[in-house]
């Protein structure tokens, strides 16, 4: 991937402003013709320089103002389209240099602040200053220089970026006045540096200790040589010479005690190398850093950086890629100074410390929605799972996550290829198999049926421990991995809100890839409720559903209800209830659900869950045959394989008489 460049400009603006016969118009032809012109009109017309002939590679305005032929208005309106002023003044004229302070900067200024009055911000004056580079003409008739008393005007007015004595007769730094105008538009001083304070700015600081912590690869609050060497490829594209690197290292050990620890960079150290670039007129360095690290000219991250496209087909969903999963990995891996596979709440703290925030509640989020260790703390594979589910719900604000953590320097890529597309859902309903490893199941029914027990228990080992518990907490969804044939899938479970029992879902709470409806046996009111669900939203489509019947340890209730459950799966084709209790802590209905949106619509590969199939299959084919006895503990996996290696040989065989009529 080339270096990523946030904000680049499609083209530089310069206008020229200043005194009467300053030499402004002069200036201008002398660079465009390489020779002074001996007759020189008013004013200039605009010119515009090609991207190829100029030192940063940007196309770049020129534009000519004359108070002879402009009005006050026009000029206000030129300075706003500008990107850069030029304020001229002749070298051996003080009045046009004293005009500098008293007319033009202040003209300058008002002209930035009038056209802004609808900023609703108190300081906008002084956000939205034009930068600025004096240029002193005429330097060819005098043998002393203005720089000194220019100086002084550059330390009250930090708009200021630089300024150049220059003659347009002798063509004497024609190229670099306009080098450092467009220098002041393309790596401006004033966002990194307090000329007053000769100090980085407080935004520089933050962005910078951001980056310097990304590059600190294992958290030892140092850059060794190979973490710079890094940091300088992926920056610069090119290594860092050893020989560079000891008198970059000697230079900050000179200047700051505590820059070098270890033969290692600190951050006071890194902090101060930048300062001095600055100071030595070398912005664009600090600029190319923080731009390759996603920050814009206001130093806030660049959109385009943290959302870069994608593009979801319709039906689609997305997941974590294998680079994905090895970045996120590495990052905890990198985090977890203890070792203990875990991360306590001071590691999460720091993990998320080049970030604006965590992009969930520890205490509250991550606690109720992944698996942890005993005291709370995410594990590696919770970890995983979070961000699965992020992914799937929200795959922008994983995008953006990435970029905060470094995903984009540490893989030198964009953090598209963290992501993977799946196909569309409606191949998988021709296929009758899903190629996704992410599946979502609303889990729906009345209060109090339990339902968010069930999603709990899909967390933890021991569902008993949630008996009797009261879920106070807002979190909806739930997710752990599962296997499904020998391959692990992430089943997230989330729990549909009921408000009133004839409130309308949304169809955003009704579509997902298995549907989970769940009723309180032990209520003789409690099925209705998702009986007249599944015939209103579930009947029709072709999104499998599974009827769970909640604490089974207490007594079976008869359903008030035209059908009993087990009726109403018969007459709609559904599987019998499941019947499920915390108590007993039996798992299986998660690998069932999960199953069932794996398999879509192909109930052959769900058969080895369901004990009352086999039996009808024992009844109608005598499996007793076979010494598949129902008292076998083993029946339903023989029973199951059985069944698995039939539908593989039909497949076989239906591929083969497809290659007969082929040919």
């Amino acid at each position: 991937m080339g270096q990523y460049t946030a904000s680049q400009r499609k083209n530089v603006r310069i206008l020229l402003v200043g005194d009467a016969g300053v030499g402004k118009t002069s200036l201008i032809l002398s660079l465009v013709s390489e020779e002074y012109p001996e007759e020189v009109p008013p004013r200039a017309e605009e010119i515009t320089i090609p991207a190829n002939v100029t030192p940063e590679q940007v196309p770049t305005n020129i534009v000519d103002f004359s108070s002879a032929e402009q009005s006050d208005d026009a000029l206000a309106v030129e300075i706003n389209k500008a990107h850069v002023v030029c304020i001229v003044y002749a070298v051996d004229d003080d009045d046009s240099l004293d005009r500098i302070t008293s007319h033009w900067l202040p003209l300058v200024r008002s002209s930035c602040t009038t056209q802004n009055t609808n900023n609703s911000s108190s300081d906008s004056s002084e956000v939205l200053r034009k930068p600025i580079v004096l240029v002193g003409n005429k330097i060819d008739l005098i043998e002393y220089s203005t720089i000194d008393s220019v100086l002084a005007i550059m330390e009250d007015y930090p708009e200021i970026e630089s300024c150049v004595e220059c003659s347009a007769k002798t063509l004497h730094n024609i190229s670099e006045m306009f080098y450092y105008a467009q220098k002041a538009v393309l790596h401006p001083t004033s966002p990194l540096y307090i000329m007053e304070e000769q100090d980085l700015t407080p935004a520089c600081k933050k962005s910078l200790v951001r980056i310097f912590k990304i590059c600190d690869i294992d958290s030892d609050n140092l850059l060794n040589d190979y973490e710079l060497n890094l940091f300088q490829r992926r920056c610069f594209n090119t290594p860092l010479q050893p020989q560079i690197l000891d008198e970059v290292k000697s230079v900050i050990q000179k200047n700051v005690p505590d820059g070098i620890y270890n033969d290692a960079v600190t951050l006071k150290g890194f902090l101060f190398l930048h300062c001095l670039f600055i100071q030595r007129g070398r912005n664009e360095t600090t600029w190319a850093v923080l731009r390759r690290f996603g920050y814009n000219d206001q130093l806030e991250m660049c959109q385009e950086y943290l959302r870069p496209p994608l593009k979801i087909p319709p039906g689609s969903s997305t997941e974590l890629s294998h680079r994905g999963q090895q970045f996120l990995i590495a990052v905890f891996e990198r985090y977890d100074r203890d070792g203990d596979g875990a991360l306590s709440p001071e590691e999460h703290k720091m993990l998320f410390s080049t970030c604006p925030a965590a992009p969930w509640s520890y205490s509250t989020d991550i606690r109720k929605s992944c698996p942890t260790n005993d005291a709370g703390w995410v594990t590696l594979h919770g970890w995983l799972c979070r961000w699965t589910l992020m992914t799937l719900v929200d795959v922008v604000r994983t995008l953006e996550y990435l970029a905060y953590l470094g995903f984009n320097v540490h893989e030198n890529d964009s953090q598209l290829v963290a992501i993977h597309v799946t196909r569309e859902r409606r191949i998988d309903l021709a296929k009758r198999q899903s190629s996704r490893s992410v599946y979502k199941c609303h889990v729906i029914g009345p209060k109090g049926s339990g339902k968010t027990g069930l999603c709990r228990g899909f967390l933890i080992e021991d569902m008993s421990k949630l008996l009797g518990k009261e879920f106070k907490t807002n979190v909806v969804h739930c997710i752990n991995s599962v296997q499904v044939y020998g391959q692990e899938k992430h089943l997230i479970l989330r729990d549909i809100d009921v408000r009133q029992a004839l409130d309308p879902l949304q169809p955003q709470e009704v579509n997902c890839d298995v549907a989970c409806l769940v009723y309180d046996a032990s209520n003789p009111r409690s099925f209705e409720y998702i009986a007249r669900i599944y015939i209103k939203y579930y009947a029709e489509s072709k999104i499998p559903v599974m009827i769970v019947g909640t604490k089974c340890d207490l007594d079976e209730r008869r359903q008030d209800y035209l059908m009993q459950p087990n009726e109403f799966c018969e007459k709609y084709k559904l599987l019998p209830p499941h019947l499920f209790s915390l108590k007993s802590n039996k798992k299986e209905l998660y690998t069932k659900l999960a199953t069932m949106a794996a398999f879509p619509r192909f109930q052959a590969a769900w058969i080895l869950f369901y004990k009352h199939r086999l039996v009808q299959l024992w009844e109608s084919a005598y499996l007793r045959q076979f010494g598949l006895m129902t008292e076998d503990p083993k029946l339903w996996i023989k029973a199951g394989l059985g069944v698995a290696a039939a539908t593989v040989l039909g497949f076989i065989v239906l591929k083969a008489i497809s290659g007969t009529h082929l040919r």
